[in-house]
Order: structure tokens, then sequence, then C-alpha cells
């Protein structure tokens, strides 16, 4: 396991910490306290974007999907994709070592398949080394099926200089017809200063996008209904009660579908 510095906090432990969850250490939960001070919005922002990646799973397993690749993961706790579909085959990326090393330990308990590949992988990567990525993914994911990947959370970290619409466009061309991309991404209008970036990152920088310029991800890809909205408005479990704080506006999240059929019509 990666050497552990108790005076140094980790972006993805904070990151947990924010969640609700166990997998963090003293350190981690000081500096979320400060974080937290300074951005309020930080918890109900967090709490939106997994909020949205459960439902965007739910529905991709009702669609039948069964194998998911899970960009710029952090450590996978606190409703994973691996909870909400237990049967899934799970590719987890992160280029953190730290991370990695946590979360192959946490997935090291729970796969239950034995010797050799089982349903559950993390992978230490950098998302924008894509080849890299399906060699990896290719371990435990049949790429010639139907794959659900996740970019939550992670692409308004990247600025354009670094090649993330190159980097979509070659998912896009490497995944199988009915496979699903999913998506959330801080939104440039009426965000007030540094509010999209209260999820910590590993990556440093980032970008400003408007909505637009976030479609431009999905490519040719067809927008599951309701399309590119506030990640709280995407197929909500329940009403947005009055008063319920409203940070989930400030990230933009879709789901887009690869036809599984040229001119077939798109999932809703």
């Amino acid at each position: 396991m990666a050497e552990f510095d108790p005076h140094t906090p980790n972006v993805a432990r904070m990151y947990d910490y924010l969640l609700g969850g166990h997998d963090n250490y003293a350190v981690d939960r000081e500096a979320t306290e400060r974080l937290v001070a300074l951005v309020p919005q930080a918890v109900p922002m967090a709490r939106a974007n997994r909020g949205f990646l459960r439902r965007a799973v739910r529905h991709l397993a009702d669609a039948g999907v069964r194998q998911f690749l899970d960009l710029g993961s952090g450590l996978p706790t606190q409703g994973s994709v691996h909870e909400i579909v237990p049967d899934a085959r799970v590719v987890y990326v992160d280029r953190d070592p730290v991370v990695a090393a946590h979360a192959r330990a946490l997935l090291g308990e729970h796969d239950g398949e034995g010797p050799g590949p089982g349903r559950r992988a993390f992978l230490q990567a950098d998302l924008l080394d894509v080849d890299e990525v399906l060699r990896g993914a290719s371990e435990v994911l049949d790429l010639g099926r139907p794959v659900g990947v996740l970019l939550v959370g992670i692409l308004h970290y990247i600025p354009d200089a670094d090649g993330p619409y190159a980097m979509a466009a070659r998912l896009r061309e490497a995944l199988a017809p009915g496979s699903h991309l999913v998506i959330t991404h801080s939104v440039t209008p009426g965000r007030p200063a540094g509010a999209g970036r209260a999820t910590p990152n590993t990556r440093g920088g980032g970008a400003e996008r408007s909505p637009a310029a976030i479609r431009r991800f999905f490519g040719d890809f067809a927008l599951v209904e309701p399309g590119l909205v506030h990640a709280a408005d995407w197929r909500p479990d329940r009403p947005r009660l009055a008063g319920e704080p409203g940070a989930g506006s400030y990230l933009m999240a879709g789901v887009g579908w690869k036809h599984p059929i040229e001119g077939s019509s798109p999932e809703v």
C-alpha cells in the first residue's frame, strides 16, 4: 500500500467524508471542515453529484447494462457502482496511487470470485490515456458489449489544453453500440466564485464551460430524457422540497446513449 502520511489530507478520502463515509482519517476530516467553511455548497454539491450517479446507474441497469467503467472514480465507497448493481462487472480508474492502494484493499474484500479477474477491479491510470484505460479495462469488461462509462465530477478539472474532448471522442468511438456515457460538470452561468471546485480533485486547475460546451462531450450520442439538466433534476426520486438546498443547480448532468442500430430511436 502507498505510504500513509498522517499530515497530508487526500482528496478522495475528503470526498468520502463529504458523502458521510468512514474511509478517511482525522487529517482528511480537518481539511474538509476547512473547505466547507470556505465553500458551504461543498456538501450539498457532493451529495447531489452522488445522488445523480446512483439514479443514472440504476437507469442503465434497468436498460440491461451490466458493465461499467468509472473514470476518475476516487474511492469506491458510499453508493458506488458495485453497490448499486451487485451483479455488474465494474472497473474503477484513478491515477492517485493512494486511492489505488485503498481501493484495491476495499475491492479485494468484496469481489468474491476467487483467483484471477473478478467482477470488480481498480486500474491506476490517467483517464486521458484512453488506450491504456481500455487495455486495462478489457481484463474485466467485454468491450464488444455495451458499457456504461462514468465521467462524474471530473471533467471540469481538465482544461481544454489537456484534450478532454479528444478523450471523450476516443471513448465514444471505442464503445460498443448500446453503451452509455454518464457525465456531470459544473456550469458557468450564475456560478458563485469557487463553487465549481467544491469537490476535491487531484488534477489541479480546471475549466469553466457553458452548457453548450458540456453538451459537446456527448458528441453524436443521443441524450436520454430529460437531457442535459441540473443534477437534481435528472429523474429525481422525489420532488424537491421547499427550502431544500439548491447547490445541485451548480452541476449539469446527462446520460448519452450510443444507438445499437443505425436509425433507431433513443431510449427514454
